[in-house]
């Protein structure tokens, strides 16, 4: 692969800047935001009331703490613009989260918010190793989905050729990276695997593809399948963060130089990290809840934002801002199997350690009696296994997960290509409980 570490003198200078100044511009944006949301956003005056605190108790970034969290059901009972904090006319772009059930959580932006998403997922594909006049592909989907449209307009911004394919149509996908010679790719890293299976499918070597960098997200992976990607195409993969609630993609990206956890660009997003069971922050380098509050936004600002997914804040490296350690999972998809807490990162992490076994897999939860059984769908790498390599494989994953986390699964090997693909995000757990 590839050196692809940017030059020092293309780095924004905040990226680069003390923490004295990094923090002193966060309370200063912060201040700000919070005075914005209890001037213009009705439920949030009326929820610092409640609380008992005023922006003008913002005096440090620790007085934050004080102030109530916002969670995903604020943003469906405020459906549509309730939580908009300018007139609608003033709001450039409208987008929605994917997957939800019921009201979907809208968001909005006003011009200037679309340009400083554009600068900040151009600021994360600049870290990944993407340069100006880069041929990017971006398999994210397009719509109300912020993935699409965030990596495109910030691929724009960069000065990159902009292949906007989105996201199915899978041997399309393989022509066209082929034929434009893509250098990067943007795309969720379950899709990236159906990616490399139709290169393979087609005869082709992925090694020999144009790619050098993948820029993964929209959802939790792990460093073996970091591994996976980068032997089988001869590319960097490095991970980028994201959600709608709070910006889109480009909340947080990985540096290509030490893929050491996404950097979150705190000139604009101020990270905590909290106990998901009392709220209460933890002790700084400690695992729990991440919570953000935007620093810039006009349309949308968020304040004290509960994401649900769960990792730990560690000190700047390729950077002076903060890193998150990659995502474990969610509090709220966590699977709790007979006192245990399971998340589907740690099966995919034990499933690539069989050779045998293809990275596709489904969790399904059932239940026997009074008991849940957890059975873990998966299938062979490639076909001609036989019922006795199928049982040895089943064993040898069974095992691993019973050893390293702690739970008794049963393990169905299928033939390949069976297991459900993802033509977008990867529907990791079917609960028939």
């Amino acid at each position: 692969m590839r050196d692809l570490t940017p030059d020092k003198s293309s780095l924004d200078p905040i990226e680069i800047a003390s923490r004295d100044e990094i923090s002193a511009l966060q309370l200063q944006r912060l201040q700000k935001t919070l005075a914005h949301v209890y001037a213009n956003v009705p439920f949030y005056r009326n929820s610092f009331d409640a609380a008992g605190v005023h922006p003008d108790d913002c005096k440090d970034l620790g007085d934050l703490a004080r102030f109530p969290f916002t969670v995903k059901s604020d943003l469906r009972d405020n459906y549509p613009f309730g939580l908009f904090a300018v007139p609608r006319e003033q709001v450039s772009r409208i987008h929605a989260s994917s997957g939800t059930t019921g009201k979907p959580t809208v968001v909005g932006y006003t011009q200037k918010d679309v340009d400083t998403w554009a600068a900040l997922v151009a600021r994360s594909l600049r870290a990944a190793g993407t340069r100006p006049g880069d041929v990017v592909h971006v398999a994210y989907g397009y719509g109300l989905f912020t993935g699409g449209l965030g990596a495109h307009y910030g691929a724009e911004k960069l000065g990159c050729t902009v292949v906007p394919v989105s996201g199915g149509m899978t041997d399309r996908q393989v022509t066209l990276i082929e034929d434009f010679k893509a250098t990067s790719i943007l795309v969720t890293p379950s899709y990236a695997l159906s990616i490399l299976d139709a290169y393979r499918a087609q005869g082709r070597d992925p090694r020999e593809s144009s790619l050098e960098v993948g820029i993964f997200g929209a959802e939790p992976w792990t460093n073996a399948m970091r591994e996976e990607i980068e032997s089988s195409f001869d590319m960097h993969a490095v991970d980028i963060y994201g959600l709608s609630e709070v910006m889109g993609p480009g909340v947080a990206s990985e540096c290509v130089e030490s893929k050491d956890g996404p950097v979150v660009w705190e000139d604009h997003f101020y990270p905590e990290i909290i106990n998901p069971e009392t709220g209460e922050p933890v002790v700084e380098g400690e695992s729990g809840e991440l919570v953000f509050t935007s620093l810039t936004k006009e349309a949308f600002p968020i304040i004290r934002y509960r994401t649900r997914d769960l990792t730990r804040l560690l000190p700047g490296t390729a950077r002076s801002m903060r890193r998150i350690e990659k995502i474990t999972g969610r509090s709220d998809d966590m699977i709790i199997l007979r006192g245990v807490n399971v998340f589907p990162s740690q099966i995919e992490e034990q499933l690539m350690r069989v050779a045998a076994l293809s990275p596709h897999f489904q969790i399904e939860l059932t239940r026997d009696d009074r008991l849940d059984v957890m059975t873990v769908h998966v299938e062979e790498a490639a076909s001609g296994l036989g019922d006795d390599g199928r049982k040895a494989a089943a064993s040898e994953l069974s095992g691993l997960i019973k050893d390293v986390i702690g739970v008794t699964a049963l393990v169905n090997v299928c033939d390949a290509e069976t297991v459900a693909r993802s033509q977008g995000k990867a529907v990791r757990l079917v609960d028939n409980r």
